[in-house]
């Protein structure tokens, strides 16, 4: 029999106990301030905009049907002791979208919160904190798709009082200021202009949230980027 799922603060409680755990391990070994300065010789201390053409350049690779990457047992052995991704993706939990192959980019290379609706609550945020403070990713990609069933359930329930079962009510609650903000635009299809205006407000969330990211990203050492992957084509388009 499957666990019981925690509610939402003792599951926060346990990720930043864990966070906690490996700040104290890595001061216990003299690896706490690794990410300050960061590591001029890191595979991943690149500039945001570099970050970003090489998602790009593997999506257009994703789009042709001609990755890059066909061996995925290659590097392996290095990657045990340490990660050194150049990108966080904040994606939806959807089985259509897997943004490892989306982006042409091999294991190590992203590092992704998922999450139905691709929303950013404070478990998500504090992974992506991690993510900023402690491997210096230097972007972060927050990654919309068509026809998002979360989305759509939200707007259903909006505008016909659709009832959702168990905790999915608590996903219609984050992703609802979107479609308000889609509604006033009068849009045709509101659901995906909701999609549109979910990855808006999370890449902007992101972009001024406190205490980390934020401040990395008035820096220039950070940047956050919203796009949207069609799953028709595969393509990513940048908002």
């Amino acid at each position: 029999m499957c666990a019981p799922l925690l509610p939402s603060a003792a599951r926060r409680q346990l990720l930043l106990a864990g966070a906690a755990s490996l700040t104290l391990a890595r001061f216990a070994t003299g690896e706490a301030d690794a990410a300050e300065p960061a590591d001029a010789n890191a595979p991943n201390a690149i500039a945001p905009a570099e970050a970003l053409t090489r998602l790009m350049d593997g999506n257009a690779r994703y789009v042709a049907n001609a990755p890059a990457n066909k061996d995925y047992s290659a590097g392996r052995a290095s990657r045990v002791t340490a990660q050194y991704p150049i990108a966080a993706i904040v994606g939806c939990a959807d089985s259509r979208v897997s943004p490892e192959l989306a982006f042409d980019q091999e294991p190590g290379n992203l590092f992704v919160v998922r999450v139905a609706g691709n929303f950013v609550n404070e478990d998500g945020l504090a992974s992506l904190e991690y993510g900023v403070k402690f491997l210096q990713v230097p972007l972060i990609v927050v990654l919309g798709h068509t026809n998002c069933g979360a989305v759509s359930a939200t707007v259903d329930a909006i505008q016909k009082g659709v009832v959702l079962p168990g905790h999915l009510p608590d996903l219609v609650r984050s992703i609802k200021p979107a479609v308000a903000i889609a509604q006033l635009h009068g849009d045709a299809d509101l659901k995906a202009s909701a999609t549109v205006e979910n990855v808006r407000l999370n890449a902007n969330r992101l972009s001024v949230s406190k205490p980390i990211i934020g401040g990395y990203v008035k820096e220039g050492k950070v940047k956050v980027v919203g796009g949207i992957y069609d799953l028709a084509t595969g393509k990513v388009n940048l908002l």
